[in-house]
């Protein structure tokens, strides 16, 4: 009996993985904050953090009680997430049957694009904005086609409108499914029209707004999905209510496509503590209102504050962070001089925001660290 060899097993296996995800690049998370901690040497409370976008001010008092005082934790979580997306429906005023809760808002958009984009189908990106709908149209086997945004970072609504095409000049692109757009956008923070808006709807693609910093802005359109077969609205519990670290998010769907999201969506995706914290934080809206209305008001204390500095030229913001362009220095090495004091600022390092930093707004406190360090860099 002859022994079955294998030359070059290794290299072998390695051919096994799919060849869009061998190709692709990671998505890079923020590092998390014990870690950071570490690597700098400094105490973590020593630490200012406003890389992240999160909620300096953490979940209402209604949270850790209900955290506390649940029972269920051995128990699988309901499929249909029902006491939550009740909960969402007395917030939004949209009926529980067009309401998903995910995983946070990531999961949602993963979903989606596994829904729509089969391997060689398109998506629409517009670019500098949220990561995760390049890396989940990738993961996917999608293809990206990025609509730069404009030197205001305002959507170029006629190049979405041109790349996708009509009846008299279609695209040439192969099966254009998705159009992604945040609204207020990160990095910049910047809102979408209502023009803008309803023009990208008359075209025959689905599209997805991203509404995970809409709290900070007003103006939702979550009512919009009533009436606008082709609309999704995605939100989070991530920003507003200070449940980053528990992951529930959720999405406002027209059933039609609901009715195919419940076939592939995982059947416990959001977990016990999620839920419970969710629906607590439902039932603190008011305690969570004053927190957002004082990071609204730090934010602007911020942008004004930002505008002294001559090496610094900050962009109005709607959501809960300021971008900043950095004037005749390297950004990446003022993100480097503030991490060596402890104050943690985001950087990314593409050609579009290879100049630029993004600040999120934290605490009065905070706030006043941040200046006093950049008084001594600057």
């Amino acid at each position: 009996m002859h022994k079955l060899t294998l030359p070059n097993r290794k290299v072998k296996l390695k051919t096994l993985v799919r060849s869009n995800i061998a190709d692709m690049a990671p998505y890079t998370p923020i590092v998390p904050f014990d870690v950071l901690s570490k690597r700098l040497g400094i105490p973590a409370e020593d630490i200012v953090k406003l890389d992240a976008n999160e909620n300096p001010y953490g979940p209402s008092p209604s949270v850790y009680r209900a955290l506390a005082n649940e029972k269920d934790y051995h128990i699988y979580p309901d499929p249909d997430s029902t006491a939550l997306r009740e909960a969402l429906s007395r917030y939004t005023g949209i009926e529980a049957t067009h309401i998903i809760a995910g995983q946070g808002a990531d999961e949602l958009i993963d979903l989606i694009v596994r829904l729509f984009v089969t391997p060689g189908d398109t998506v629409i990106n517009c670019p500098p904005t949220f990561g995760m709908y390049r890396f989940d149209t990738e993961l996917n086997g999608g293809k990206i086609i990025d609509v730069e945004r404009k030197a205001d970072f305002s959507l170029d609504t006629e190049e979405v409108v041109k790349i996708v095409g009509g009846t008299e000049s279609p695209s040439p692109y192969r099966n254009i499914k998705i159009l992604f757009i945040t609204s207020p956008n990160n990095p910049d923070g910047s809102v979408l029209s209502d023009a803008c808006l309803r023009q990208l709807l008359q075209l025959p693609l689905i599209v997805v707004l991203d509404e995970a910093y809409i709290e900070f802005a007003g103006g939702s359109r979550v009512d919009w999905v009533l009436e606008h077969e082709n609309l999704v609205v995605l939100r989070t519990f991530s920003k507003w209510a200070g449940l980053a670290g528990l992951r529930v998010g959720y999405g406002i769907f027209p059933h039609w496509i609901i009715s195919h999201l419940l076939k592939i969506k995982q059947p416990y995706n959001v977990n016990v503590a999620g839920s419970a914290a969710a629906v607590a934080s439902l039932v603190d809206v008011r305690q969570l209102q004053v927190n957002i209305k004082k990071i609204v008001e730090e934010r602007e204390r911020l942008y004004s504050a930002l505008q002294n500095f001559d090496f610094l030229e900050p962009y109005p913001s709607e959501a809960n962070f300021i971008l900043s362009r950095v004037v005749g220095r390297d950004a990446a090495g003022l993100k480097a001089a503030l991490a060596a004091r402890g104050i943690l600022i985001r950087y990314f390092s593409t050609p579009r925001l290879e100049d630029h930093i993004r600040i999120s707004v934290g605490k009065p406190a905070q706030t006043c660290v941040l200046l006093d360090a950049l008084e001594v860099i600057g």
